[in-house]
């Protein structure tokens, strides 16, 4: 059975065709403004002075942020402020594993809480050194209770902040389990075994944190004695 997140995701997932054609008609763009070419339904830039001043672009803070998208690159921090976070997700390159789980378990709504909501993302590396590659399979393609199990301890209600996760100390997942949280000057770790790699995505309704490790309880089947069966 094709593993989801080794084989391409357009050829898995046909919401990256959407995504490949969005990139697409990003650069459609930016060779048309290069080369100067306009037409009657092209609107004009503002004038020198004019217009409402540009929204400072949100900040992220980790080790990881310079690896991400930023700048005017589709997916970097400014861009993701009004999408959804199931959207949002889909232009972290770090993040395909946590998003193919977020899909295959139907738990899509479920990021746009009524009061907001905080979501630690945990990498690909993450899950590879959390579960066999076996293992990733039946989690998202046949056990999807347990999956929805292991995403609600990546949840917490309310759209919080890196610096709210610090002062609060602790908070507790939509899986019921309290998670300790202690650090400052840019990043946080939480339940003593993950840390923030790259914080304090704005998205519509939530705050995406990047961390390193996999939280809850599942057994460990992952890393160099984790690969696949034959």
């Amino acid at each position: 059975m094709a593993r989801p997140v080794i084989t391409p995701r357009s050829r898995t997932f046909p919401w990256l065709r959407r995504r490949a054609a969005a990139l697409a008609a990003v650069a459609l763009s930016l060779v048309l403004a290069g080369t100067g070419c306009s037409g009657a339904g092209t609107a004009s830039p503002p004038a020198s002075g004019g217009g409402a001043a540009p929204k400072a672009a949100p900040v992220v803070s980790g080790p990881l942020c310079d690896l991400l998208p930023s700048g005017s690159d589709p997916g970097n921090p400014a861009a993701l402020t009004g999408q959804p976070a199931e959207v949002a997700l889909e232009w972290l390159p770090v993040l395909t594993t946590f998003d193919a789980a977020v899909r295959a378990s139907g738990m899509s709504a479920d990021l746009r809480g009524g009061s907001g909501m905080t979501i630690l993302a945990p990498t690909d590396d993450a899950f590879a050194a959390k579960f066999s590659e076996d293992d990733l399979d039946r989690l998202l393609l046949a056990d999807r209770d347990t999956l929805r199990g292991l995403l609600r301890e990546h949840l917490v209600a309310g759209s919080l902040s890196l610096s709210d996760l610090v002062s609060a100390g602790k908070v507790t997942t939509l899986a019921g389990t309290t998670v300790t949280v202690t650090g400052g000057g840019g990043s946080a770790r939480l339940a003593d075994r993950a840390d923030t790699v790259c914080a304090d995505y704005q998205v519509a309704g939530a705050r995406i944190h990047i961390i390193n490790h996999v939280l809850g309880n599942l057994p460990t089947t992952g890393g160099p004695g984790g690969h696949r069966a034959h």
